[in-house]
């Protein structure tokens, strides 16, 4: 029964999150974390979760990355990948860098020094998707510059993990071939993913192939949608994410990748019957679909993720320097790498650009990975230096949803916002 007693508890939590996010108008995930933040150090949830509640948050931020992704258009994802390559590519390195010079000057050891800036590079897209969709921003232009830069980015984290972490513990020595062999296990899933898009979901296609093969057209999603008069297509495509989900996990991408790729690939005229032609199975579906992921379940996630800050007050006070110094240098390099290579690698405006940087700056699964492994696993990682990281990812991740708040009056055009810089007046603030 006590995993029924903390499911309980953090329901309470989500429900009053709610209702204080109603009342000072900031998105619920700020409370989420903070309520899981307060029940651990207050001892009213273990710090330890049971089996059941690591596998209930698990589902509930896969839930969450289907629903994000059954609301995004693919043809807008393609073209974000094409436009994001700068994003990721700079908004980790200079974040890793940042991360690096600060702990090598208070630390003064390269392995904890490497072993940081990795825990600090990964941003956490979840947190900030969820964020911009409190605020209704999830299908600009921006959220998809972000998601797709997150997933380019998980892609090098994973390579950078799976490379600098046995580099670090001894393990292993550098290998071209762990290298190529990262590279081409993450080929093969978006392969993966493209021949499902492609070939295996849809009944119809302007593709050549399905007219030189014609047997491509008996399978197709909108069967299995349509089982049972469209009864079923909530489960349907719930099982699709999950078997997706797990599927990228072999592939080494978190289960949260594989659930926004199901939910991206499957297509809202899948769920057109013609049987049914006066009922919007779509629209039921979505409605079923967010309610699960954005209200009950899927919160589950955020406040599983705040019971992660356990704080001791007298290392807590010693770092203290630490930990601003930490937190100031990746608020720099973070926002300023990423919107700088939005304006100019990816053609983004200012307003939107300014947006992918505080977008960018959540810190999550990657990190407490990486922290596990050299904190808890391999000694690594001291304490001092433990407590900074756990610090500073809780300070960025509140600053997320805040960050996005204030932003957002200067993103729609509500207000403006403009600097003078060589004698030329730039405006940061989108103009109506």
């Amino acid at each position: 029964m006590q995993d029924m007693l903390s499911l309980a508890i953090i329901w309470s939590g989500v429900f009053f999150s709610y209702y204080f996010a109603e009342k000072t108008k900031l998105t619920a995930v700020l409370y989420f974390l903070a309520f899981g933040c307060l029940m651990v150090n207050f001892g009213i949830l273990p710090e330890t979760s049971s089996e059941f509640i690591r596998g209930f948050s698990e589902l509930g931020i896969i839930l969450i990355m289907f629903a994000l992704g059954f609301e995004e258009n693919t043809g807008n994802f393609i073209k974000g990948i094409k436009r994001s390559w700068g994003i990721a590519l700079f908004g980790a390195l200079a974040p890793f860098a940042a991360a690096y010079c600060v702990s090598i000057y208070f630390f003064e050891d390269v392995r904890i020094a490497i072993m940081c800036s990795l825990a600090m590079t990964a941003t956490a897209v979840s947190l900030t998707m969820v964020s911009l969709k409190s605020e209704n921003l999830q299908s600009t232009r921006a959220a998809t510059g972000i998601m797709t830069s997150a997933i380019l980015d998980d892609i090098g984290s994973l390579a950078a993990v799976a490379i600098i972490v046995p580099l670090a513990t001894g393990d292993a020595e550098f290998s071209a071939y762990g290298i190529l062999f990262i590279l081409f296990k993450a080929s093969l899933f978006f392969i993966f993913i493209s021949l499902l898009e492609l070939f295996i979901f849809p009944h119809k296609s302007h593709l050549r192939i399905f007219d030189l093969f014609p047997f491509l057209r008996t399978f197709g999603i909108k069967g299995i949608l349509s089982f049972s008069r469209g009864e079923h297509s909530t489960l349907s495509v719930l099982l699709i994410a999950l078997i997706i989900s797990l599927i990228s996990h072999e592939f080494g991408f978190h289960p949260a990748v594989g659930a926004y790729m199901a939910g991206l690939i499957i297509k809202q005229d899948y769920f057109f019957f013609h049987d049914h032609p006066n009922t919007d199975y779509y629209d039921q579906t979505k409605k079923i679909v967010d309610n699960v992921a954005f209200s009950w379940i899927g919160p589950v996630f955020f406040v599983e993720l705040g019971t992660k800050i356990v704080f001791d007050q007298s290392i807590l006070i010693s770092v203290i320097p630490h930990i601003i110094a930490m937190t100031v240098a990746l608020l720099v390099a973070q926002i300023l790498s990423a919107s700088l290579a939005a304006r100019f690698t990816g053609d983004f405006e200012w307003y939107e650009s300014i947006m992918i940087g505080f977008g960018m700056l959540g810190r999550a699964e990657l990190a407490f990975v990486v922290m596990d492994i050299g904190y808890v696993q391999h000694d690594i990682i001291s304490t001092k230096a433990f407590y900074t990281l756990m610090a500073t990812a809780f300070i960025l991740n509140t600053t997320v949803p805040i960050s996005i708040k204030m932003w957002k009056p200067y993103f729609i055009g509500d207000k403006r916002l403009s600097i003078k810089l060589l004698n030329k007046t730039i405006t940061l603030s989108k103009t109506n």
